[in-house]
């Protein structure tokens, strides 16, 4: 596989090479050894997570308190979906900049998105249908939105998603500028400080 770190730092794209056959095809879509290679420590697997959305739904811009905040590594298994990675880290060289990756069931990319970065995707077809790895169970009085129609972050949906599906707990999150006044937000001293931390554990 191929790894690549985004625009937006201590993200990745990771792109499997894939073998095909008269049977189909077979891929391994996770190589938590290549990927330490990459992020400085392993990847400690805590919980497994699965969401099937009709096109045009928007799951994001979701993010976790730091530390332990939540690592993930997301792909898609079925369909597609626009997956973006926000840097919400107040202080970092790419603070309010995102960087997106097309993951879908074709070229089975997957992206790895480090503790304290936003994350959200669009579908772009029905029935779509994202599988996450996650080093932290989930715990919702650390768990805090943004809205993903947030003009300042601005995201750019595809016309292939359609009309946009988003639930009240996304319509109703706050602006970046609003999660930065109210302090809901990781710093980028903080995040790197945890980063360092779990590699130091290796």
């Amino acid at each position: 596989m191929q790894i690549r770190e985004l625009s937006i730092p201590d993200s990745f794209e990771i792109i499997p090479k894939q073998f095909g056959d008269d049977r189909g095809v077979f891929l391994e879509w996770y190589r938590f050894d290549k990927l330490e290679e990459k992020v400085g420590h392993k990847l400690d697997l805590a919980q497994a997570n699965t969401s099937v959305s009709k096109r045009g739904s928007v799951r994001g811009i979701h993010f976790a308190d730091v530390p332990p905040s939540q690592a993930k590594y997301v792909t898609a298994v079925h369909g597609a979906v626009l997956d973006y990675i926000v840097d919400i880290r107040v202080g970092s060289p790419t603070y309010g900049q995102w960087d997106s990756v097309l993951l879908d069931d074709t070229d089975r990319r997957a992206v790895y998105i480090a503790e304290g970065l936003g994350h959200c995707f669009v579908a772009l077809t029905d029935n779509a249908t994202v599988s996450y790895l996650v080093n932290s169970t989930f715990s919702p009085g650390r768990e805090h939105g943004i809205s993903p129609l947030d003009e300042e972050i601005a995201l750019v949906f595809p016309p292939e998603a359609g009309e946009l599906l988003l639930s009240p707990k996304d319509t109703d999150a706050p602006t970046l500028a609003v999660a930065a006044a109210a302090g809901l937000l990781p710093t980028w001293d903080a995040a790197r400080a945890y980063y360092a931390t779990l590699n130091d554990r290796n």
